[in-house]
């Protein structure tokens, strides 16, 4: 099995990148899925997150408001701390548990947003950074319904693009257009993950 980190800012279209990797075969596990799904109602994630932070962080109908919770964790690192030692122990856990149910000659791309946030990076055999221009990212944040400030906020509260490639063995450019992507990707396939697998 060929264990892949992949990890990016927001905005930095980590996303499109999964999809490439997935055409081509990979297994993607995604972290950010992972994290929605353990924090869905009635389950301990979600009881979790609402005895630290309270009701308030409910929808009427009982579901996680993330934005509500985003209010509260991306204007305090303490309290966004709280909640990463939440979730990020159950994140973990399952995504161990789908790559334990994956073929042992797979490709396994894990999708971390906070790889390096959280230290992972030594987990994996190969770390796939995905770059963007700021203001790009700041840009692509805005047509998702992100106000700029929030935007940036986000994007300040995330690992530097230094800190990335520190850990990185391969830093994709996403600041053009999905072609050029996808010409980075194919050479990353065949001259990185091909030989890979013998």
């Amino acid at each position: 099995m060929l264990r892949i980190g992949l990890t990016g800012g927001i905005g930095s279209g980590k996303s499109t990148v999964s999809t490439l990797l997935a055409a081509r075969g990979a297994t993607v596990v995604d972290a950010d899925r992972i994290a929605r799904e353990v924090l869905e109602p009635g389950t301990p994630g979600l009881d979790a997150v609402v005895a630290e932070f309270g009701g308030g962080v409910l929808t009427d109908a009982g579901a996680l408001d993330r934005p509500a919770l985003a209010a509260v964790v991306f204007a305090d690192d303490a309290a966004r701390a709280r909640l990463d030692a939440i979730v990020h122990p159950l994140v973990r856990a399952r995504s161990a548990e789908l790559v334990a149910d994956v073929p042992a000659d797979a490709v396994v791309v894990n999708d971390v947003p906070l790889l390096v946030e959280t230290g992972q990076a030594g987990s994996y055999d190969l770390v796939v950074v995905v770059e963007a221009d700021p203001e790009v990212r700041v840009a692509r944040l805005v047509t998702r319904g992100l106000t700029e400030a929030d935007a940036r906020a986000r994007i300040a509260a995330q690992a530097t693009d230094e800190q990335r490639r520190a850990v990185a063995d391969v830093v994709l450019d996403n600041s053009g257009t999905r072609e050029q992507l996808a010409e980075q990707v194919e050479r990353f396939w065949e001259e990185r993950v091909v030989p890979a697998l013998g």
